[in-house]
């Protein structure tokens, strides 16, 4: 791979071009790729270079080692930021949401290769991409609710476009999607077996300049096993039964009354969860199926991301799941029926000078 000068300014990052292909490659793999601002910040220098090099036909994302194209972002430094009432959160989702708005119109055709683990900022770098190739591995995942956090880079607005209420189940309880479900939820648009990678990446690499997404597209499929619906796309119907309610009281009493076996499981994944982080998300959820930009979702995102940085329910969580790793996270408040209205609007007040902005 003929490297450039993105490269060499961060080891973390490893930027090329290969034929006519820009590629990305995420290289923390021992940490399975997790972002920290400063690939963020060579990912952007990445996309300048290739958009204006008439060589770059086509931009590929994907992940050292075998373990995830990314598991998210650097969750331990905004812990410790939080905690010494640092800036990072801000620096951080800034940059990053700018720069999810900027995947999602580049000019550009932008291949996400989302093998193995995909979650939260992973889905930022790849579930905004022009194409989008799950495989036979893929385990794709916002888990933030578990964190005192909620589903962002994007995620609001991508989760309110699955079909009926699948969204609304997957960013409330973190569940993970296959290959074929994160299809059916509209993460993904083609699986392609992890074995056949090596062959459609070559294949990318010597696309004729100027190719179209079109192009682009029935080369994909033509690796593609053609799977769009798993396990959980079965359960649809029961989904949009159970989770078709604005408030998170009345998802909690449909899943008791149904008293199913996916219902008990459900609402024992939904215990686990912090309470001000659910009724958060589901807020966030229904604001953004009314909303028609991707940007406007990011702006609401980056207020209430500043708010949770903040808040003593992400440091716990994070303190629980990544820290300590004792699973025992004591929330704060402990039940959604104290989650107050007052709560709920700091997340969503606007911030003036500090807002997010386009260019």
């Amino acid at each position: 791979m003929m490297e450039t000068s993105v490269a060499a300014a961060q080891c973390d990052l490893i930027v090329g071009r290969e034929g006519s292909a820009g590629i990305i490659r995420l290289n923390r793999p021992k940490a399975i790729n997790a972002m920290t601002l400063e690939m963020s910040i060579g990912i952007d220098d990445a996309l300048s270079l290739f958009e204006s090099d008439p060589a770059v036909s086509v931009v590929v994302l994907e992940g050292a080692g075998e373990r995830g194209l990314c598991a998210g972002g650097d969750i331990r430094g905004l812990w410790e930021s939080s905690r010494e009432g640092g800036d990072l959160g801000a620096r951080f989702w800034r940059q990053e949401y700018v720069m999810n708005a900027r995947i999602a119109k580049y000019p550009k055709p932008y291949i996400a290769f989302m093998d193995g683990l995909v979650m939260g900022g992973g889905v930022g770098l790849s579930g905004h991409a022009s194409h989008r190739v799950v495989t036979d591995r893929t385990k794709l995942a916002m888990p933030e609710v578990g964190l005192g956090f909620f589903p962002d880079v994007g995620g609001t607005w991508l989760l309110s476009r699955s079909p009926g209420e699948i969204g609304t189940y997957f960013g409330l309880t973190g569940q993970t999607m296959n290959g074929p479900d994160a299809i059916h939820a509209k993460f993904a648009d083609a699986v392609v077996p992890a074995a056949k990678w090596p062959e459609l990446r070559e294949a990318l690499t010597k696309v004729r300049a100027g190719v179209t997404a079109t192009e682009v597209s029935k080369l994909i499929n033509s690796f593609a096993t053609g799977d769009a619906a798993g396990p959980v796309a079965l359960r649809q119907m029961t989904i949009d039964a159970l989770f078709g309610f604005d408030r998170m009281e009345d998802i909690v009493a449909a899943l008791k009354r149904d008293g199913s076996e996916f219902a008990m499981a459900t609402l024992k994944t939904l215990g686990e969860k912090s309470p001000r982080g659910m009724v958060v998300t589901l807020k966030l959820l229904r604001l953004a199926r009314k909303t028609s930009s991707l940007e406007e979702c990011l702006v609401r995102e980056y207020r209430a991301a500043l708010e949770v940085f903040r808040s003593d329910d992400f440091r716990e969580g994070v303190r629980a799941a990544v820290i300590d790793k004792d699973r025992n996270p004591t929330w704060s408040p402990p039940r959604i029926e104290d989650v107050t209205p007052d709560m709920l609007a700091r997340y969503l007040a606007e911030i003036g000078a500090d807002e997010l902005k386009f260019n």
